[in-house]
């Protein structure tokens, strides 16, 4: 916490504005809005129910089609599953990690041809690394087809100087407890649309119709952010620039440790982009490095120091057996190869310098050992 967050929620208190509305729901909303640089911003209960909503106001329904990044976390993809919805999923390419346009160009000319071109799109920006913006938006107005931005970990980030969130129709944010900022549970959808916008306030209160009793004409849902949490989240805004300058020092940190070692990447940053770098990412190779990617966590744990694989893609999982993916090439399957090899490090805005030489001290310790009993 920044300290300043018991101010908003202790005005939410004296004004007794508790429910999912109040002052600091319409402040966070607008001053969200003017960070980013969009017309509209809507706070939610969480990135997932952005992402949901981004889907029903795009007509994704039952049958339809919709392309997503594989690398990324489960609630990218589940929106599609509610509305009854086929995902296809795409892969990563290695200069961002993140969606292909070469294999997202693919997928549209299948999809063209077989005359199903999907209802939208969904592209995440991983780890804070915004995806191939140029390519992907110019791959979607090619085909006619919307893009839903899922910008959850990459608040604070730009591509070509243009904030992260703000390429697609939509863009999602997610401030869950392990985000950049946060508002315990919570997400915003952002668009320029001031009619979508208000739509999707309608739909997360349940679709109250505007009546003086309780009348639904269409199915809602209890989406909203609670005007405490939205309280938590303008405190959270004000030092956001501080905590991207501390996670890219935590990143620019472990370079400096550990990436003179040979068979060890960090995840790369796209030129005339400035990742928030939510997440400090590698990869190892086991033949270079004498490391393996459990090894490392092993060792890690030992020292009780929590790390993490990748997120393991989505169409590897089984949830999603039997859906469609288009690989990056005939002899790469990117995803695939950045779980096997990476690695996700403590990244934590306030993890101290002795903290972080701790964790790279443990790593070399790992590598030495290996490198002994190989002898």
């Amino acid at each position: 916490m920044s300290g300043n967050e018991a101010k908003y929620i202790r005005e939410a208190f004296e004004t007794n504005w508790i429910a999912p509305l109040g002052p600091n729901v319409d402040a966070f909303e607008r001053e969200l809005a003017e960070y980013v640089g969009v017309n509209e911003a809507v706070a939610l209960s969480s990135g997932t129910a952005a992402i949901h909503l981004a889907l029903i106001l795009l007509g994704v329904d039952k049958g339809d089609r919709v392309f997503c990044s594989s690398l990324t976390f489960v609630a990218s993809a589940n929106p599609i599953l509610y509305q009854g919805a086929e995902p296809v999923f795409i892969d990563s390419e290695p200069e961002t990690w993140n969606m292909s346009p070469v294999a997202l160009k693919r997928a549209l000319q299948d999809a063209a041809i077989e005359g199903k071109l999907p209802k939208a799109i969904i592209v995440v920006n991983l780890y804070g690394q915004s995806a191939k913006m140029n390519e992907i938006v110019a791959l979607c107005n090619e085909f006619g087809v919307p893009m839903i931005e899922d910008a959850a970990e990459s608040l604070g980030s730009t591509y070509k100087g243009k904030p992260s969130g703000t390429f697609g129709d939509f863009g999602i944010f997610s401030f869950n407890g392990n985000k950049i900022i946060t508002t315990s549970g919570g997400g915003m959808l952002v668009t320029n649309d001031h009619d979508m916008a208000q739509k999707a306030r309608f739909l997360a209160t349940q679709a109250r119709d505007p009546a003086q009793h309780y009348q639904h004409s269409k199915k809602g849902y209890n989406y909203r952010m609670s005007n405490i949490l939205a309280g938590i989240g303008r405190a959270q805004l004000e030092v956001l620039d501080d905590r991207v300058q501390a996670r890219r020092k935590i990143f620019e940190n472990y370079v400096s440790e550990l990436g003179s070692i040979s068979g060890l990447l960090f995840m790369p940053e796209l030129e005339g982009t400035r990742s928030n770098r939510w997440l400090t990412a590698l990869t190892i190779d086991e033949e270079e490095a004498g490391l393996t990617v459990q090894s490392v966590l092993d060792r890690l744990a030992k020292e009780n120091i929590e790390a993490r694989p990748v997120w393991k893609p989505l169409h590897m999982q089984p949830l999603f057996k039997g859906s469609s993916f288009y690989a990056y090439s005939n002899e790469h399957n990117v995803a695939r190869e950045l779980f096997n090899r990476g690695i996700c490090l403590p990244s934590g805005s306030s993890l101290s310098k002795s903290e972080q030489e701790r964790i790279t001290e443990a790593i070399k310790t790992e590598m030495k050992l290996n490198t002994l009993l190989k002898r």
